[in-house]
């Protein structure tokens, strides 16, 4: 064993998310599951094409009214 090896070290927060884990090992999958729901989903090209060419471009500063 090396002089400065140490001994293995795990954070509070390490210890209680293997503990949540082992008490319920359903979790992860929950997880995706509602990842899911929000994050991976597909994106229709046509909106989005739609979308960026009904922009407005915005004034320099936008406080500012038109005055004509």
């Amino acid at each position: 064993m090396s002089f400065f090896a140490r001994a293995p070290y795990k954070s509070e927060v390490s210890m209680f998310i293997d503990e949540l884990k082992a008490r319920k090992p359903s979790l992860e999958s929950e997880q995706r599951a509602g990842r899911e729901l929000l994050w991976d989903r597909s994106l229709d090209r046509q909106a989005l094409q739609a979308w960026d060419k009904a922009r407005v471009p915005q004034q320099p500063y936008v406080y500012q009214t038109k005055s004509s």
